[in-house]
């Protein structure tokens, strides 16, 4: 759970993006926008063999780059 301490002398803008800074490290919000609605476990599965596929593309056409 995020929280931050504002001192009294703080501008409160300042505390504001300090608290939004935080909440985006540990990605309060990327976690709330993936479980926003229901995904089915196969759905879950098919996106991340596509993700895997993508990736070993991108690193396969990286190293023959390198030749």
């Amino acid at each position: 759970m995020a929280h931050i301490i504002v001192d009294d002398n703080e501008i409160l803008e300042k505390a504001i993006k300090r608290f939004k800074r935080l909440v985006e490290k540990e990605g309060i919000i990327r976690e709330y926008k993936k479980r926003e609605y229901y995904e089915k476990p196969s759905t879950i599965l098919n996106r991340k063999k596509k993700a895997f596929a993508r990736k070993l593309v991108k690193k396969t056409r990286k190293g023959r780059s390198d030749y």
